[in-house]
């Protein structure tokens, strides 16, 4: 599918001088542009400043440094009616089919998370890194590059403008495994990346999970330095482990939920606290593991041991596990395969279905346990119960691009 471009594209870029005022860059692709843009053609390719990604006018990349961004867009067309979604970086979902009638325009904004894996360097002849450690499938992604990357998608989508400038906002940092993560190609999908669209432009949502870590190498990997360095005091930590945390068959990684499971949740929960940072403890997601008509937990004990620490230390729980098995039982064993990734194949990753009905599991959760961060959700958003749940026949998410049958690490 190709995107409908017949109205002017306009790309207003900020930079960050020392002194003076950010300076708008702006870009015309159709159209009278206007004094202040440069006219762009669709096949106009990323030169390093902006452009669309080789072999798509769907992705379209703009140089930033890392940081977070007010993303402004504003849709339709003036002669055909227009339904747009719209992700960014690595499939998170912003905007889910906003329908636009012929001739009629709207404007939405959004907040994008940039990073790159750089870190401040050690001192001398002191442990650590100036990197993060990354995995072969994250370099290149667009997770952790130099440019905010959007994707525009839908059957008739119809962005004419948009505008990207730095802003200084409270960031909720997700620290997890390949059931979070952004993953980069459909039919995979994980609950972080579909966090965002609950959420109000006044927000970001940093999304550090990666599929096959665990609380030791989240650490070792310096995935956790990475988060501590760039958090600031109000900033919110979601923490969900223990998919692989419990395999003894890594032993480098091997964290038992009675003892060490728990010790290191103590200690995340203290680097955070001394930094000003909200940590937020999250059940991990059950597998699809049937026995009869209910589900068999294979995560009990590390349920248990993050439902204990978390009273222990006074930190909030969002039991996803408990929405998970809800969910899955809702469907029961016939139907719940449709929220899994691979058709079904797999018991333990989602699809893009699923990853939005535990994404919207969270979202319930943040509300249900009275946290403040309740203010930066969308005012609009109904009670959900996960145990009746969208039916998955009915439940509609443009597809990305990017495609890839290879199961998430730590399957």
């Amino acid at each position: 599918m190709r995107l409908i471009v017949s109205a002017a594209l306009t790309i207003a870029i900020f930079s960050m001088p020392a002194i003076a005022a950010p300076r708008q860059r702006s870009f015309t692709l159709a159209g009278q542009p206007r004094a202040d843009s440069v006219a762009v053609a669709p096949s106009h390719r990323y030169d390093g400043q902006y452009g669309y990604e080789p072999g798509t006018t769907r992705l379209f990349s703009i140089a930033t440094t890392p940081g977070n961004y007010r993303v402004t867009v504003t849709l339709g067309l003036p002669d055909s009616a227009t339904r747009t979604t719209i992700k960014t970086e690595s499939r998170r979902l912003m905007l889910d089919a906003v329908a636009v009638p012929a001739g009629r325009s709207v404007t939405r904004s959004f907040i994008v998370n940039v990073r790159d894996p750089t870190l401040v360097a050690p001192p001398p002849h002191a442990p650590g890194g100036s990197a993060v450690r990354l995995k072969p499938r994250e370099r290149g992604s667009y997770d952790w590059d130099d440019k905010l990357t959007l994707e525009i998608l839908g059957q008739h989508p119809g962005v004419t403008s948009v505008s990207v400038v730095p802003i200084t906002v409270p960031t909720v940092f997700l620290l997890g495994d390949s059931t979070v993560t952004d993953q980069p190609a459909e039919p995979a999908a994980s609950w972080g990346q579909m966090l965002p669209v609950f959420f109000r432009p006044d927000i970001a949502i940093a999304n550090h999970a990666e599929s096959g870590e665990t609380l030791k190498s989240f650490m070792t990997e310096l995935r956790f330095a990475k988060v501590l360095e760039t958090a600031k005091p109000g900033d919110w930590a979601l923490i969900q482990f223990g998919h692989n945390d419990q395999k003894a068959n890594w032993p480098q990684t091997y964290a038992p939920a009675d003892s060490v499971y728990r010790d290191l949740l103590r200690l995340w929960i203290s680097e955070f606290r001394r930094r000003d940072v909200t940590p937020v403890l999250v059940t991990p997601p059950d597998r699809r593991q049937w026995s009869g008509p209910h589900i068999h937990s294979t995560l009990a004990d590390y349920v248990a041991a993050i439902k204990a620490v978390g009273a222990e230390m006074h930190v909030p729980v969002i039991d996803l596990n408990a929405a998970s098995i809800a969910f899955y039982e809702a469907l029961g064993p016939k139907r719940a395969p449709l929220a899994f990734n691979d058709d079904g194949r797999d018991a333990t990753h989602h699809d893009n279905y699923g990853a939005w009905v535990l994404a919207r599991s969270v979202a319930q959760g943040i509300s249900g346990a009275k946290l403040s961060l309740v203010g930066n959700l969308l005012p609009d958003l109904p009670a959900f119960d996960p145990a009746h749940p969208p039916a998955p026949e009915a439940f509609r998410l443009a597809p990305s691009i990017a495609h890839d049958s290879t199961r998430p690490d730590g399957n």
